[in-house]
Protein backbone atom coordinates (compact mmCIF):
# COMPACT_ATOMS: atom_id res chain seq x y z
CA UNK A 1 0.00 0.00 0.00
CA UNK A 2 1.54 3.39 -1.04
CA UNK A 3 1.30 5.78 1.79
CA UNK A 4 -0.21 9.45 0.81
CA UNK A 5 2.13 12.31 2.04
CA UNK A 6 0.35 15.27 3.01
CA UNK A 7 0.19 18.42 1.17
CA UNK A 8 2.08 21.50 3.02
CA UNK A 9 0.13 24.39 3.70
CA UNK A 10 1.29 27.09 2.68
CA UNK A 11 -1.38 29.74 4.62
CA UNK A 12 0.62 30.13 7.70
CA UNK A 13 4.02 29.69 6.60
CA UNK A 14 6.39 33.61 6.92
CA UNK A 15 8.23 34.47 4.17
CA UNK A 16 11.70 32.59 5.75
CA UNK A 17 9.73 29.09 5.98
CA UNK A 18 7.95 29.83 2.53
CA UNK A 19 11.39 30.37 0.84
CA UNK A 20 12.70 27.44 2.31
CA UNK A 21 9.89 25.33 1.09
CA UNK A 22 10.03 26.51 -2.51
CA UNK A 23 13.94 25.80 -2.08
CA UNK A 24 13.11 22.28 -1.20
CA UNK A 25 11.46 21.53 -4.22
CA UNK A 26 14.09 23.10 -6.37
CA UNK A 27 12.43 26.51 -7.40
CA UNK A 28 14.05 29.84 -6.87
CA UNK A 29 13.18 31.95 -2.94
CA UNK A 30 11.81 34.86 -4.80
CA UNK A 31 8.82 32.75 -5.62
CA UNK A 32 7.67 33.06 -1.91
CA UNK A 33 7.18 36.71 -2.45
CA UNK A 34 4.60 36.25 -5.30
CA UNK A 35 2.92 33.68 -4.27
CA UNK A 36 2.41 35.44 -0.35
CA UNK A 37 1.05 38.29 -2.15
CA UNK A 38 -1.48 36.17 -4.13
CA UNK A 39 -2.39 34.40 -0.99
CA UNK A 40 -2.77 37.22 1.59
CA UNK A 41 -3.27 40.45 -0.44
CA UNK A 42 -6.06 38.96 -3.19
CA UNK A 43 -7.16 36.04 -1.04
CA UNK A 44 -6.32 33.18 -3.74
CA UNK A 45 -6.51 30.12 -2.73
CA UNK A 46 -6.17 28.20 -6.29
CA UNK A 47 -2.84 27.81 -7.54
CA UNK A 48 -3.97 27.75 -10.80
CA UNK A 49 -5.17 31.60 -10.65
CA UNK A 50 -1.48 32.74 -9.74
CA UNK A 51 -0.80 33.77 -13.35
CA UNK A 52 2.54 34.88 -12.94
CA UNK A 53 3.91 31.41 -12.06
CA UNK A 54 4.49 29.34 -15.15
CA UNK A 55 2.56 26.13 -16.02
CA UNK A 56 5.01 23.13 -14.76
CA UNK A 57 5.23 25.24 -11.19
CA UNK A 58 1.50 25.70 -10.66
CA UNK A 59 0.95 22.02 -11.48
CA UNK A 60 3.96 20.88 -8.97
CA UNK A 61 2.30 23.09 -6.21
CA UNK A 62 -1.06 22.21 -6.93
CA UNK A 63 0.73 18.18 -6.22
CA UNK A 64 2.49 19.56 -3.66
CA UNK A 65 0.87 21.90 -1.53
CA UNK A 66 -2.40 23.75 -0.72
CA UNK A 67 -3.74 26.96 0.80
CA UNK A 68 -6.21 25.81 3.37
CA UNK A 69 -7.90 27.98 6.14
CA UNK A 70 -10.55 26.74 8.70
CA UNK A 71 -14.01 26.17 7.41
CA UNK A 72 -16.63 28.65 7.83
CA UNK A 73 -19.29 26.64 9.64
CA UNK A 74 -21.33 30.28 10.19
CA UNK A 75 -21.34 33.36 10.33
CA UNK A 76 -23.33 36.06 12.24
CA UNK A 77 -24.46 39.71 12.04
CA UNK A 78 -25.11 41.90 14.97
CA UNK A 79 -27.01 44.78 14.86
CA UNK A 80 -24.48 47.27 15.95
CA UNK A 81 -21.92 46.27 12.96
CA UNK A 82 -20.03 43.21 14.63
CA UNK A 83 -19.54 40.56 13.02
CA UNK A 84 -18.91 36.88 14.27
CA UNK A 85 -17.14 33.98 12.58
CA UNK A 86 -17.44 30.39 13.81
CA UNK A 87 -15.16 28.04 12.31
CA UNK A 88 -14.31 24.23 12.31
CA UNK A 89 -10.17 23.73 12.54
CA UNK A 90 -8.32 19.99 12.13
CA UNK A 91 -9.61 18.73 15.81
CA UNK A 92 -12.77 19.01 14.87
CA UNK A 93 -13.68 21.54 17.91
CA UNK A 94 -14.95 24.94 16.90
CA UNK A 95 -13.61 28.42 17.65
CA UNK A 96 -14.82 32.07 17.25
CA UNK A 97 -13.22 35.44 15.58
CA UNK A 98 -15.01 39.05 16.01
CA UNK A 99 -15.09 41.94 14.02
CA UNK A 100 -15.74 45.43 15.54
CA UNK A 101 -16.17 48.09 13.15
CA UNK A 102 -15.51 51.25 14.86
CA UNK A 103 -14.96 55.00 13.39
CA UNK A 104 -11.79 55.07 11.61
CA UNK A 105 -10.58 51.28 12.71
CA UNK A 106 -12.09 48.00 12.60
CA UNK A 107 -10.71 45.42 14.97
CA UNK A 108 -10.54 41.76 14.44
CA UNK A 109 -10.19 39.66 17.72
CA UNK A 110 -8.49 35.83 16.84
CA UNK A 111 -8.15 32.83 18.95
CA UNK A 112 -5.17 30.85 19.47
CA UNK A 113 -6.50 28.00 20.94
CA UNK A 114 -9.62 25.61 21.15
CA UNK A 115 -10.98 26.37 24.09
CA UNK A 116 -8.71 27.20 26.72
CA UNK A 117 -6.32 24.92 29.19
CA UNK A 118 -6.81 28.28 31.79
CA UNK A 119 -9.95 28.77 34.04
CA UNK A 120 -10.28 31.79 34.35
CA UNK A 121 -13.75 32.38 36.67
CA UNK A 122 -15.42 35.22 34.14
CA UNK A 123 -14.56 33.87 31.23
CA UNK A 124 -16.82 32.11 29.14
CA UNK A 125 -14.09 30.01 26.91
CA UNK A 126 -12.35 28.89 30.50
CA UNK A 127 -15.58 27.05 31.34
CA UNK A 128 -15.45 24.88 27.78
CA UNK A 129 -12.33 22.91 28.73
CA UNK A 130 -9.19 23.08 26.41
CA UNK A 131 -8.90 20.78 22.95
CA UNK A 132 -5.80 21.88 21.18
CA UNK A 133 -3.60 24.39 19.64
CA UNK A 134 -4.42 26.61 16.38
CA UNK A 135 -1.56 25.87 14.16
CA UNK A 136 -0.46 28.94 12.39
CA UNK A 137 -2.85 28.47 9.43
CA UNK A 138 -5.84 28.37 11.35
CA UNK A 139 -4.75 31.33 13.50
CA UNK A 140 -4.02 33.67 10.27
CA UNK A 141 -7.10 32.32 8.40
CA UNK A 142 -9.26 33.81 10.61
CA UNK A 143 -7.59 37.18 9.31
CA UNK A 144 -7.53 35.73 5.57
CA UNK A 145 -11.07 34.85 5.71
CA UNK A 146 -12.70 38.41 7.33
CA UNK A 147 -10.29 39.99 5.04
CA UNK A 148 -11.89 38.15 1.82
CA UNK A 149 -15.71 38.82 3.61
CA UNK A 150 -14.84 42.40 2.74
CA UNK A 151 -13.62 42.01 -0.18
CA UNK A 152 -10.28 44.24 0.51
CA UNK A 153 -7.23 44.26 -0.77
CA UNK A 154 -5.33 44.58 2.63
CA UNK A 155 -2.59 46.95 1.85
CA UNK A 156 -5.14 49.51 0.55
CA UNK A 157 -5.82 52.36 2.71
CA UNK A 158 -9.46 51.67 2.95
CA UNK A 159 -8.91 48.18 4.22
CA UNK A 160 -11.64 46.48 6.87
CA UNK A 161 -9.03 44.86 9.26
CA UNK A 162 -6.72 47.78 10.47
CA UNK A 163 -6.14 46.00 13.79
CA UNK A 164 -5.65 42.62 15.08
CA UNK A 165 -6.14 41.59 19.06
CA UNK A 166 -4.93 38.28 19.96
CA UNK A 167 -7.66 38.18 22.62
CA UNK A 168 -9.78 35.63 21.10
CA UNK A 169 -10.25 32.27 22.33
CA UNK A 170 -7.16 30.57 24.35
CA UNK A 171 -4.09 31.92 25.64
CA UNK A 172 -1.44 32.89 23.17
CA UNK A 173 1.27 32.29 24.82
CA UNK A 174 0.85 28.66 25.49
CA UNK A 175 0.76 28.72 21.54
CA UNK A 176 3.68 30.29 21.38
CA UNK A 177 5.35 29.45 18.27
CA UNK A 178 2.09 29.10 15.98
CA UNK A 179 1.15 32.47 17.42
CA UNK A 180 3.92 34.23 16.33
CA UNK A 181 4.10 33.30 13.16
CA UNK A 182 0.84 34.21 13.02
CA UNK A 183 1.53 37.81 14.09
CA UNK A 184 4.85 38.25 12.12
CA UNK A 185 2.23 37.56 8.92
CA UNK A 186 0.20 40.30 10.51
CA UNK A 187 2.97 42.38 10.22
CA UNK A 188 4.96 41.53 6.95
CA UNK A 189 4.21 43.85 4.17
CA UNK A 190 3.23 40.40 2.18
CA UNK A 191 1.01 39.62 4.20
CA UNK A 192 -1.76 42.02 5.85
CA UNK A 193 0.45 45.16 6.47
CA UNK A 194 -1.05 45.65 9.90
CA UNK A 195 1.37 48.24 12.49
CA UNK A 196 3.15 46.36 15.23
CA UNK A 197 1.64 49.35 17.07
CA UNK A 198 -1.75 47.67 16.33
CA UNK A 199 -1.41 44.25 16.57
CA UNK A 200 -1.99 43.60 20.06
CA UNK A 201 -1.31 40.17 22.40
CA UNK A 202 -3.22 40.04 25.17
CA UNK A 203 -1.87 37.45 28.20
CA UNK A 204 -2.77 36.02 31.66
CA UNK A 205 0.54 36.15 32.76
CA UNK A 206 2.74 33.18 31.34
CA UNK A 207 5.84 34.78 32.72
CA UNK A 208 8.56 32.17 30.35
CA UNK A 209 6.90 32.99 27.22
CA UNK A 210 6.57 36.90 27.98
CA UNK A 211 9.92 36.91 28.98
CA UNK A 212 11.27 34.90 25.61
CA UNK A 213 8.51 37.16 23.54
CA UNK A 214 10.44 40.41 22.77
CA UNK A 215 13.49 37.79 21.38
CA UNK A 216 11.41 37.46 18.50
CA UNK A 217 8.38 40.16 18.00
CA UNK A 218 7.52 43.58 19.31
CA UNK A 219 3.84 43.86 19.06
CA UNK A 220 2.15 45.72 21.36
CA UNK A 221 1.00 43.99 24.68
CA UNK A 222 -2.36 43.70 26.68
CA UNK A 223 -2.25 42.39 30.24
CA UNK A 224 -5.42 40.73 31.23
CA UNK A 225 -5.40 41.73 35.02
CA UNK A 226 -8.35 41.91 36.26
CA UNK A 227 -7.65 42.13 40.23
CA UNK A 228 -5.44 44.18 42.46
CA UNK A 229 -4.17 41.93 44.74
CA UNK A 230 -3.20 38.35 44.81
CA UNK A 231 -5.69 37.01 46.80
CA UNK A 232 -8.40 38.08 44.69
CA UNK A 233 -6.86 37.31 41.36
CA UNK A 234 -5.95 33.75 42.63
CA UNK A 235 -9.51 33.41 42.44
CA UNK A 236 -9.86 35.12 39.23
CA UNK A 237 -6.95 33.61 37.29
CA UNK A 238 -5.53 30.98 38.96
CA UNK A 239 -2.42 31.05 36.43
CA UNK A 240 -1.67 34.26 39.45
CA UNK A 241 -1.08 31.19 41.68
CA UNK A 242 2.37 30.38 40.05
CA UNK A 243 3.33 33.69 38.76
CA UNK A 244 2.01 36.28 41.26
CA UNK A 245 2.05 39.84 40.44
CA UNK A 246 5.37 40.45 42.18
CA UNK A 247 6.32 38.09 39.51
CA UNK A 248 4.61 38.77 36.51
CA UNK A 249 4.43 42.91 36.27
CA UNK A 250 8.15 43.72 36.68
CA UNK A 251 8.57 41.16 33.51
CA UNK A 252 5.83 43.04 31.38
CA UNK A 253 7.74 45.83 32.18
CA UNK A 254 10.67 44.25 30.76
CA UNK A 255 8.85 43.65 28.06
CA UNK A 256 7.71 46.55 27.35
CA UNK A 257 11.20 48.24 27.83
CA UNK A 258 12.86 46.37 25.13
CA UNK A 259 10.90 47.52 22.10
CA UNK A 260 11.77 50.40 20.05
CA UNK A 261 9.33 52.58 20.82
CA UNK A 262 7.74 54.15 23.82
CA UNK A 263 4.19 52.53 23.85
CA UNK A 264 2.14 51.77 27.14
CA UNK A 265 0.80 48.63 28.29
CA UNK A 266 -2.78 47.89 27.81
CA UNK A 267 -4.49 46.75 31.24
CA UNK A 268 -7.50 44.94 30.63
CA UNK A 269 -9.91 44.54 33.86
CA UNK A 270 -13.47 43.27 34.04
CA UNK A 271 -15.59 44.38 36.37
CA UNK A 272 -17.77 42.51 38.50
CA UNK A 273 -20.26 43.21 40.86
CA UNK A 274 -19.55 43.08 44.06
CA UNK A 275 -16.37 41.23 43.39
CA UNK A 276 -13.86 43.35 42.33
CA UNK A 277 -15.28 46.76 41.23
CA UNK A 278 -15.30 48.57 44.86
CA UNK A 279 -14.14 52.02 45.54
CA UNK A 280 -10.86 50.13 47.77
CA UNK A 281 -10.19 47.95 44.49
CA UNK A 282 -9.74 51.14 42.79
CA UNK A 283 -7.27 52.81 45.22
CA UNK A 284 -5.53 49.25 45.14
CA UNK A 285 -4.96 49.27 41.35
CA UNK A 286 -3.95 52.86 41.48
CA UNK A 287 -1.17 51.82 43.81
CA UNK A 288 -0.34 48.52 42.53
CA UNK A 289 0.21 50.46 38.72
CA UNK A 290 1.70 53.51 40.21
CA UNK A 291 5.05 52.38 38.28
CA UNK A 292 3.79 51.53 35.15
CA UNK A 293 2.76 53.68 31.87
CA UNK A 294 -0.25 51.97 30.77
CA UNK A 295 -3.75 52.52 29.62
CA UNK A 296 -6.79 51.04 31.31
CA UNK A 297 -9.74 49.16 29.60
CA UNK A 298 -12.45 48.27 32.22
CA UNK A 299 -14.46 45.66 30.71
CA UNK A 300 -18.21 45.53 32.25
CA UNK A 301 -18.74 41.86 32.80
CA UNK A 302 -20.71 40.05 30.54
CA UNK A 303 -22.57 37.34 31.70
CA UNK A 304 -22.51 33.68 30.28
CA UNK A 305 -24.81 30.68 31.53
CA UNK A 306 -22.21 28.81 33.63
CA UNK A 307 -21.71 31.83 35.52
CA UNK A 308 -23.26 33.67 38.50
CA UNK A 309 -21.27 36.84 38.07
CA UNK A 310 -23.04 39.70 37.53
CA UNK A 311 -22.35 43.20 35.49
CA UNK A 312 -21.87 46.19 37.75
CA UNK A 313 -24.18 48.97 37.75
CA UNK A 314 -23.39 51.74 35.50
CA UNK A 315 -23.20 54.39 38.44
CA UNK A 316 -20.29 51.94 40.14
CA UNK A 317 -18.79 51.86 36.54
CA UNK A 318 -18.49 55.08 36.34
CA UNK A 319 -17.37 55.45 39.63
CA UNK A 320 -14.23 53.15 39.64
CA UNK A 321 -13.35 55.09 35.98
CA UNK A 322 -13.52 58.13 37.69
CA UNK A 323 -11.23 57.21 40.74
CA UNK A 324 -8.58 56.01 38.01
CA UNK A 325 -8.88 59.01 35.86
CA UNK A 326 -8.67 61.57 38.69
CA UNK A 327 -5.80 59.79 39.35
CA UNK A 328 -4.38 60.33 36.26
CA UNK A 329 -4.74 57.12 34.49
CA UNK A 330 -5.88 56.80 30.84
CA UNK A 331 -8.85 54.92 31.35
CA UNK A 332 -12.16 53.52 29.25
CA UNK A 333 -14.77 51.48 29.61
CA UNK A 334 -15.50 49.09 26.60
CA UNK A 335 -18.81 49.59 25.36
CA UNK A 336 -20.18 46.08 25.09
CA UNK A 337 -20.42 45.10 21.09
CA UNK A 338 -22.07 42.25 19.90
CA UNK A 339 -24.09 40.82 22.57
CA UNK A 340 -27.09 39.58 20.32
CA UNK A 341 -24.55 37.47 18.93
CA UNK A 342 -22.33 36.37 22.12
CA UNK A 343 -19.41 38.18 20.67
CA UNK A 344 -18.98 40.24 23.60
CA UNK A 345 -15.68 40.18 25.25
CA UNK A 346 -15.61 37.13 27.61
CA UNK A 347 -18.53 35.62 26.21
CA UNK A 348 -16.67 33.54 23.05
CA UNK A 349 -17.22 29.66 23.93
CA UNK A 350 -17.35 27.83 20.53
CA UNK A 351 -17.49 23.93 20.57
CA UNK A 352 -14.98 22.70 21.79
CA UNK A 353 -14.69 18.41 22.10
CA UNK A 354 -13.19 19.05 25.91
CA UNK A 355 -10.30 16.67 26.55
CA UNK A 356 -10.75 18.19 30.29
CA UNK A 357 -13.81 17.20 31.13
CA UNK A 358 -13.92 21.02 32.98
CA UNK A 359 -16.94 21.66 30.67
CA UNK A 360 -19.16 18.64 32.06
CA UNK A 361 -18.20 19.34 35.55
CA UNK A 362 -19.29 23.00 35.30
CA UNK A 363 -22.54 21.64 33.60
CA UNK A 364 -23.02 19.31 36.28
CA UNK A 365 -22.39 21.68 38.98
CA UNK A 366 -24.65 24.26 37.19
CA UNK A 367 -27.61 21.37 36.99
CA UNK A 368 -27.36 20.64 40.51
CA UNK A 369 -27.66 24.30 41.59
CA UNK A 370 -30.42 25.03 39.61
CA UNK A 371 -32.15 21.82 41.06
CA UNK A 372 -31.42 22.61 44.76
CA UNK A 373 -32.87 26.35 44.32
CA UNK A 374 -36.15 24.83 42.63
CA UNK A 375 -36.45 22.70 45.29
CA UNK A 376 -36.41 25.42 47.50
CA UNK A 377 -38.82 27.29 46.23
CA UNK A 378 -41.58 24.81 46.40
CA UNK A 379 -43.94 25.37 49.71
CA UNK A 380 -43.61 23.64 52.39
Amino acid sequence: MTSVVAKTNLLGLTKPKLEAFFESIGEKKFRATQVMKWIHHYGVDNFQEMTNLGKSLREKLAELAEIKGPEVVSQHFSEDGTRKWVVRVASGSCVEAVFIPERGRGTLCVSSQAGCALDCSFCSTGKQGFNSDLTASEIIGQVWIAAKSFNSVPHKEDRAVTNVVMMGMGEPLLNFDNVVDAMNLMMDDLGYGISKRRVTLSTSGVVPALKKLADVTDVSLALSLHAPNNELRNELVPLNKKYPLEVLLPTCMEYMSRLSDKRRITIEYTLIKGINDQPEHAKQLIKLLRDIPCKINLIPFNPFALSDYQRPSNNAIRVFQQQLLDAGYNTTVRRTRGDDIDAACGQLAGQVNDKTRRSERYRDKLLNVKQLASEQARPL
